[in-house]
């Protein structure tokens, strides 16, 4: 998908074992709120409130390690629930009874998969310098997976240097945008001709 970026986070999920008859749950954070994290030439963070509008609107899906062949859970069938709280993105995965939910299941609980991440598109983030390297803050995204993930994706792999690549673009667009004006230079027909008429 174009200008898709992934961001992955350690983080520690809960299995929650319901009632006979109800799905166990995954529970855990998709993101943290004012986390940094140094991305090599970038350092970034996720503002609060940068979900709202995905949570309203996205159809999102929660799949393990990005891969839709390996979906737990989504949000128009209400097996998946996304929130903000002052943490974060906070989501609650429903976990099917196939291969895939008693797989990531186990997986969790033995200790294997301590991973969570969030696939978007910027709809609009900022930008500044912040101890010498730029700094971006995602303030709007659009959501398309949240889930768990088996590594994280370092900046010199191939997706995080997609990531980047889409990040670079995203500064280019933030500066063309914020670019100041130049002052409009006034000019003077009058003045310039009564200038010219005392010099001959």
């Amino acid at each position: 998908m174009k200008d898709t970026e992934k961001r992955i986070y350690q983080m520690d999920f809960t299995i929650e074992e319901r009632a006979e008859g109800e799905a166990d749950q995954i529970v855990g954070y998709a993101a943290v709120f004012n986390r940094t994290t140094d991305l090599g030439w970038l350092t970034e963070e996720v503002a609060p409130g940068a979900f709202t509008a995905a949570i309203k609107e996205d159809d999102v899906r929660a799949l393990v390690d990005h891969d839709p062949s390996r979906i737990l859970g989504r949000t128009s069938a209400g097996t998946l629930d996304l929130s903000q709280d002052k943490i974060g993105l906070r989501m609650k995965i429903d976990l099917p009874d196939t291969s895939t939910g008693r797989d990531i299941r186990e997986s969790i609980s033995r200790g294997d998969v301590s991973g969570a991440s969030f696939s978007f598109r910027t709809i609009n983030d900022e930008w500044s310098t912040k101890e010498g390297k730029q700094h971006r803050v995602l303030k709007k995204v659009r959501l398309f997976d949240v889930g768990p993930v088996s590594f994280p994706a370092y900046a010199d792999t191939s997706v995080g240097v997609r990531n980047l690549e889409v990040a670079k673009r995203s500064l280019s667009e933030w500066e063309e945008k914020n670019k100041p004006e130049e002052p409009e230079l006034s000019y003077d027909a009058e003045m310039d001709r009564q200038r010219h008429a005392e010099a001959m």
